[in-house]
C-alpha cells in the first residue's frame, strides 16, 4: 500500500466504529500482527526502550524512536503512529519539531502526552500543556495530508493530577486542534465515561488497568473509537521469559516450553504480514 494510501486510511479508521491499534516492537512483531489483522500499528516507546535495554520513561532519543517507527513502517503495508512521549522536549517549537519529522519519515500520525521526561514536576503547568499540544497540531496541519495527531492526558496514570484536571486539560486538546484524544487508564468505566462525555474528537483507550476487563464490543458500545494496547503484548512476552528461564534455571523444569508456536506457524505469520510494495 503506498504511503498516501496508508494516510487516508488511518484517517478514516477514526471516524467511525472502533478498531484495535495493537504495539508492536520489531519487524517480526509487527509483520505478525498485520498477519493477524490489525488494521493499523503504533509504535509503543516501553516496548521499543525494553528491546534496547532501557527503562521506559524517556529511555529512547528522538533520533532512535524515529528509525524505529521508520522499520515497523517499512515491515508491513499498514498504517503507523508514533508513541513520542513528551514530543522529546519541554517547548512547544519541540512538539512542532518531533511532528514535522513524524511526517517526514511517512508516519500517519503520532501522540504527545503532558508528562515533563526529566526534573520539575509530573506533569506541565496547564497553559504550557496546551500551547505544546497547539504547536503539535499546527504542525501536523502544515503537513498538507491526513496525519493524525493525538493528545494526552497523562497525569490520572502517573498521579501527577485528579479525572476532574485530566478532563479540563482534554477538553483545552481538543480546542487546541488535536485529532485524538487520550487519557490513559483512567479509575474505571465510570471515569472513562465522563471522559467521552467531555468531548467530541475521537478517544482513545488503553487496554490496561480497569479498562482491561471490559471487551472491544463494550468500550465500542460507549463510544471509544480506538484502543491501544501500549506495552502491554511487549510486557506479556517479557513476563514469558521470565518465567520460563526461572522455571528452567531454578527449578529444572521446561514445562514452559511446551506452549510454543511452530517455526512453521511463525514463518508463515511473517510473509503473510510483510510489506509489499
Amino acid at each position: 500500500m503506498r504511503l498516501a494510501e496508508r494516510h487516508e486510511a488511518f484517517a478514516v479508521l477514526h471516524q467511525g466504529g472502533c478498531f484495535v491499534i495493537p504495539n508492536p516492537w520489531d519487524a517480526g512483531s509487527a509483520r505478525m500482527m498485520a498477519a493477524l489483522g490489525a488494521k493499523a500499528l503504533a509504535t509503543s516507546s516501553a516496548a521499543h526502550a525494553f528491546t534496547l535495554g532501557r527503562a521506559d520513561m524517556g529511555g529512547v532519543s528522538r533520533d532512535e524512536a524515529l528509525a524505529h517507527a521508520a522499520d515497523l513502517l517499512a515491515a508491513t503495508d499498514l498504517p503507523v503512529s508514533g508513541d513520542f512521549e513528551n514530543g522529546f522536549g519541554d517547548t512547544p517549537a519541540d512538539v512542532a519539531e518531533t511532528v514535522r519529522l513524524a511526517g517526514e519519515v511517512g508516519l500517519s500520525g503520532c501522540s504527545v502526552e503532558d508528562t515533563v521526561m526529566v526534573g520539575g514536576t509530573p506533569a506541565y503547568e496547564f497553559d504550557l500543556a496546551v500551547e505544546r499540544i497547539r504547536a503539535g497540531a499546527a504542525a501536523a496541519r502544515a503537513l498538507g495530508r491526513p496525519f493524525v495527531f493525538c493528545a494526552r492526558a497523562d497525569g490520572v496514570m502517573n498521579g501527577a493530577y485528579d479525572l476532574a484536571e485530566g478532563i479540563r486539560r482534554l477538553k483545552a486538546f481538543e480546542a487546541a486542534g488535536a485529532d485524538l484524544l487520550y487519557l490513559p487508564v483512567p479509575p474505571g468505566k465510570a471515569e472513562l465515561a465522563q471522559v467521552l462525555a467531555a468531548v467530541s474528537k475521537p478517544v482513545n483507550a488503553l487496554a490496561a488497568g480497569p479498562i482491561k476487563a471490559m471487551t472491544v464490543a463494550e468500550l465500542a458500545a460507549m463510544g471509544v473509537r480506538r484502543i491501544s494496547t501500549g506495552s502491554q503484548i511487549a510486557r506479556l512476552t517479557h513476563a514469558a521469559i521470565r518465567d520460563a528461564v526461572t522455571a528452567m534455571l531454578d527449578e529444572g523444569s521446561f514445562a514452559p516450553l511446551s506452549g510454543v508456536a511452530s517455526g512453521d506457524d511463525i514463518d508463515a505469520l511473517l510473509r503473510r504480514g510483510a510489506a509489499t510494495d
